[in-house]
């Protein structure tokens, strides 16, 4: 035996109220119920249901039969009935009020638009269809007023409102029925609210009897959601009052006040959108409010003109309105502080949201629906301004063209999109149970409450979890992603920069487009038209998204020192990533990503060089950490470890160089960006440098030995700066090899085996590219470039003991292993620690034999034409002068002073000044000067994209210099070179003193 609870029933007098109805026999349902029982489990409340249908039966009292017999036979009527019964009380009882209404929702419902659904409303008031629109001379006026017409057109209303609620919720009960969608229900409604406006109108024009001959003219202009076609059920609707002559405005102000006390009887009409808002005048002329907005409007009132559309009255009148106004609408963006004003608006609007209500707050919460709004009509007024298909009054129809026209990304878009519908369904679905105005989500608590608006919205158990859980989950799911959404389009940097370019800019002729390119500092305007006109051709989604960024990207290469060669860097990297899916999308949505590629592309040659080829570090632009704060360490591992996965010695080389390239791109752009200091500039090219030798060396020695066995262990000692831990960005690696025979090996053989590895190594490393150059330079190695590439530990130490030289002993003070077997590399430090460390130091002979190798090398290295004061290498106080000075004084005093033994120039200055060996101030000017030159270095190879050491003498090259090595935009890039001058001088007084003695 069945019981009623089988079907969603609960109540206790359910199964009499079903007797009652001849629904239920001795057994169960009565036979041929059988779908009329699913449809009652389906509904949003059966017992709500079930106590409806017992009402409606009473109240239609002998006409209940041909009802019940309709409820079996016909399932668009019972999903209609059923469905409104359990959803909205209100309804519920409007349908007992007027049973016979019924009939309305039987057999298929005939589509209604604004025109049916204003007839019907005319009919209501006893208006003339045929008339003109009320609020025009000779327009239609009701022939009813006062409560009489109230009453007829609240009661129409409702039995329309009823249709569209019951087409909404049918599929609730009965899912073989269509959908409407959320587009066609808030159409529905919006159209529904503009009828009752027109009929409303027509009552007051009635009441205010105007003259016959009255040239008067009102125009009612919808807003907000009424005005988007996007209306909610409880709603209120915004106007604003358009009026014409100006002698006729008491007549008009009076229409507008009745037509909005005759509309109220069926919702609450709001004008507080118009000038000066409830304090300003209810209707002015078309000048008026010409006048206002040119003058006196604030951001927002631009921002609720995006929805305006002339809905009654007079049509012409506000279609004149319209076309006065929107010019407005579409310079908003230009404004000072226009991006910073709207959003600071939507920060207030969410504080206004009590405490504790903040996440239930469908609409005016975090994550709720004024979130889409808000963050889809800050869009539309920006880029809106050149793309008129994005001027749509609708959010979810600018939502789809932002995401048509790539302003926003394909699957943001869509997400949004579904949210914002789902967030609608919840706060239609809310709003219709009382058909009170609310937005609060239950509280999660309240299971009742849940349980029937999960049901409402369509939402079922899964079996696994109850419809309340799966409510719970779902809006948490929607809520959280339009904050997330929300923040990332709504706080988008790049929209204040798009804000901020004037809007004439955005949409220019081919000759004012030269004109405007060469008054922001384009030396070839043609040239970056044709950039320009490169990028953005076709219809293409890309060529959309390269439109929306160009006018910003073209000033922010202005304000950098080659905006000419930026802007072709960035055709460049464009086209080349042109397959790269997310390329565009970061730059659209990253606007730090934009400002900073902007800085880099005309600033430094080498950024894309490197960019082409290593795209991925365009991801690190947007977060600093990422990009300045990697530890060198963990990337040298990283590095060798994956290098090490290749057999192949010249494999395993070529993702060594694609590992060194995306790290060297990585710390360039720090330090352009100014976010990485020398130091970590110095260590981490270093770091790098030595992790490509030593997975070289690594791939070599399992080549070499493949063939005939391990011979040898080898170390690889870095010299020069790579021993100092201080390579720039175009050093060589100065190295040399040692080896040692393995157990059984005899010294020949080792070497041999151990020349081979390091002439593979060499080749490799040395061989082209279009990478930076990796350079192994063995220069420095005994006998230079007519000695063994490789010698064992006691050839050097033998060489060293009987010919090696003052400047060799120079040279080997930044030796320090860098790769191969360490504990070889320590012992080579042990055997050269007497030569380098001499004890007593050198004698008078030594020191002048340095000074004038010195002394030679300043008068015969520096290249023909260059500038010795501006040379960063060899110049005076360059870095020549810093090290050789610091190398002076530790070949002199390091066998005494421990803390001087040191491969590291800065660190052997602080060193020489602890042990009184050098006055602070001079360290200081030392240290200054050695940084000025490495930054100099560093920076112009970077702008050049090869390496040199001599600093440019003027024009956009030393300006790029100047910015790459961190002087503010604007700044004479003369300053440089004075101060460059001027440290550099100040270092060589000190190199003049201290390593000349003069």
């Amino acid at each position: 035996m069945l019981s009623p609870a089988r079907f969603g029933l609960t109540e206790d007098r359910a199964e009499q109220r079903l007797r009652t109805l001849g629904w239920w026999g001795e057994t169960g349902p009565v036979s041929g119920s059988e779908r009329l029982f699913t449809a009652l489990s389906r509904s949003p409340d059966p017992d709500l249901v079930l106590r409806g249908v017992e009402r409606l039966a009473e109240a239609l009292g002998p006409g209940w039969s041909e009802l019940a017999a309709a409820l079996g036979e016909d399932t668009g009527l019972r999903g209609r009935l059923l469905g409104v019964l359990g959803a909205s009380t209100a309804l519920t009882d409007h349908l007992v009020a007027r049973p016979e209404q019924w009939r309305r929702l039987a057999g298929s419902l005939p589509a209604q638009d604004v025109d049916q659904f204003t007839a019907a409303l005319f009919e209501a008031v006893s208006a003339d269809p045929t008339a003109g629109p009320p609020g025009s001379p000779d327009g239609a006026r009701a022939g009813v007023v006062g409560q009489d017409a109230m009453r007829a057109l609240k009661t129409a209303y409702r039995d329309l409102l009823l249709d569209v609620s019951a087409a909404d919720l049918a599929p609730v009960v009965e899912p073989t029925l269509p959908e409407p969608g959320y587009e066609a229900v808030t159409g529905a409604l919006a159209d529904l609210a503009v009828a009752v406006l027109r009929a409303a109108l027509a009552v007051s024009v009635a009441q205010h009897a105007p003259d016959p001959g009255s040239s008067c003219r009102l125009a009612v202009i919808a807003m907000g959601k009424c005005g988007g076609r996007e209306l909610n059920y409880v709603s209120d609707v915004d106007v604003v009052f358009v009026a014409e002559p100006e002698a006729e405005l008491s007549l008009a102000t009076q229409l507008a006040s009745g037509m909005m006390r005759v509309a109220d009887a069926c919702f609450q009409v709001d004008a507080a959108l118009r000038p000066e808002g409830k304090a300003g005048a209810l209707v002015r002329t078309l000048d008026g409010h010409v006048s206002y907005y040119r003058r006196w409007a604030s951001t927002w009132e631009f921002q609720a003109l995006l929805k305006a559309r002339p809905v009654a009255g007079d049509i012409e009148l506000g279609e004149r309105y319209l076309a006065a106004v929107r010019p407005f609408v579409w310079k908003a963006a230009e404004h000072e502080g226009f991006v910073a004003d709207v959003q600071a608006m939507r920060r207030r609007v969410e504080n206004h949201v009590p405490p504790g209500l903040t996440d239930r707050e469908l609409k005016l919460g975090r994550g709720g629906l004024r979130d889409v709004e808000f963050a889809v009509q800050l869009l539309q007024l920006v880029h809106g301004r050149t793309d008129e298909s994005l001027r749509s009054p609708s959010t979810v129809e600018a939502l789809a063209a932002l995401g048509r026209g790539g302003y926003v990304g394909r699957m943001d878009a869509a997400d949004l999109g579904d949210s914002y519908r789902f967030l609608r369904l919840l706060e239609h679905r809310l709003q219709l149970r009382r058909l009170r105005r609310t937005h609060l989500f239950p509280e999660e608590n309240d299971t009742a409450a849940l349980r029937w608006l999960a049901r409402a919205a369509g939402i079922r158990p899964d079996g696994r979890h109850s419809a309340d859980e799966l409510l719970l989950t779902e809006y948490r799911r929607h809520s959280n992603r339009v904050r997330r959404l929300h923040e990332k389009l709504f706080y988008r940097p790049l929209l204040e920069a798009v804000a901020r370019v004037p809007t004439e800019a955005l949409r220019l002729t081919p000759a004012a487009a030269r004109q405007r390119l060469s008054a922001l500092g384009y030396t070839s305007p043609d040239g970056a038209l044709r950039h320009i006109q490169a990028l953005t051709a076709g219809v293409s989604r890309r060529a959309a998204i390269q439109g929306a960024l160009l006018p910003v990207l073209l000033d922010l290469l202005a304000n950098t020192p080659d905006p000419d060669g930026g802007l072709l860097a960035y055709r460049r990297v464009s086209e080349a990533l042109a397959e790269t899916p997310w390329y565009l999308r970061l730059l659209r949505d990253e606007g730090a990503v934009v400002e900073r590629l902007a800085l880099l592309l005309g600033t430094a040659r080498t950024v894309p060089d490197l960019l082409v080829r290593a795209p991925e570090v365009l991801r690190l632009l947007s977060d600093t950490d990422a990009l300045a704060g990697r530890d060198p360490d963990e990337v040298a591992g990283s590095l060798r470890r994956t290098v090490a996965r290749h057999a192949d010695p010249a494999e395993a080389v070529i993702a060594a160089r694609s590992l060194r390239r995306h790290e060297l791109l990585r710390v360039a752009c720090a330090d352009l960006l100014g976010v990485l200091e020398l130091p970590g500039v110095c260590r981490a090219l270093t770091t790098v440098w030595i992790a490509v030798l030593q997975a070289a060396l690594d791939a070599a020695e399992r080549a070499v030995a493949a063939r005939n066995g391990r011979a040898a262990r080898i170390a690889v000692i870095g010299m020069g700066r790579l021993g100092g831990g201080e390579l720039g960005y175009g050093s060589d690696a100065d190295v040399m090899f040692v080896c040692e025979p393995v157990a059984g090996v005899d010294e020949s053989t080792a070497v041999r085996y151990a020349t081979a590895v390091a002439e593979l190594v060499r080749r490799l490393l040395n061989a082209p590219s279009q990478d930076p150059a990796l350079q192994v330079d063995i220069d420095l190695r005994p006998e230079g470039r007519s000695g063994p590439l490789v010698r064992t530990l006691p050839s050097y130490r033998a060489y060293y003991e009987q010919w090696g030289e003052v400047w060799e002993a120079q040279a080997l003070l930044r030796a320090r292993p860098v790769a191969g077997d360490p504990e070889l590399g320590e012992r080579f430090l042990t055997a050269i620690d007497p030569v380098r460390y001499r004890a007593g130091g050198l004698d008078t002979a030594m020191v002048r034999e340095i000074r004038r190798i010195k002394a030679r090398v300043d008068a015969e290295r520096l290249p023909r034409g260059a500038d010795p004061a501006t040379h960063t290498k060899l110049g005076r106080g360059g870095l020549a002068d810093v090290e050789w000075t610091v190398q002076l004084l530790q070949l002199r005093h390091a066998h005494e002073q421990p803390a001087l033994r040191t491969t590291s120039t800065l660190d052997g200055l602080a060193a020489a000044t602890e042990a009184d060996l050098l006055d602070a101030d001079d360290a200081a000017a030392l240290a200054a000067g050695w940084r000025m030159a490495t930054r100099a270095r560093n920076a112009i190879t970077l702008v050049r994209g090869k390496p040199t050491d001599q600093l440019p003498r003027s024009g956009r090259e030393l300006a790029a210099v100047a910015r790459a090595m961190g002087y503010p935009p604007g700044t004479d890039p003369g300053e440089l070179v004075d101060d460059y001058r001027r440290t550099t001088r100040r270092t060589r007084a000190v190199v003049e003193r201290v390593f000349y003695d003069s």
